[in-house]
């Protein structure tokens, strides 16, 4: 496997944990119910993508210092990650 191929993967994993990390300190901080309750609603009531979307926000802060590093692939992984974010969010408010 190519260098900067391995770079972005380790970028989409940065990413992607960092979505889960603020899905779940958003529910943590602003749900008067626990986890699986707040995601059970969440799939029930239909605002699962606006879950995933305020999660996202932790994917800015990533990419910001992962070029302040100069990681470029890796802040490229971060950006794939929310792309894959952004069209599973498209997904649910369709499906």
């Amino acid at each position: 496997m190519k260098p900067h191929v391995k770079e972005v993967l380790i970028g989409l994993l940065i990413g992607l944990a960092a979505n889960m990390a603020g899905t779940y300190l958003y529910i943590f901080f602003f749900s008067k119910l626990s986890l699986e309750s707040t995601l059970k609603s969440a799939l029930e009531e239909g605002f699962m993508g606006s879950l995933i979307a305020l999660g996202a926000i932790l994917n800015l802060i990533a990419f910001f210092l992962l070029l302040k590093k100069n990681q470029i692939y890796r802040a490229r992984g971060v950006v794939l990650a929310t792309v894959l974010a952004a069209l599973l969010i498209l997904i649910s408010k369709f499906f």
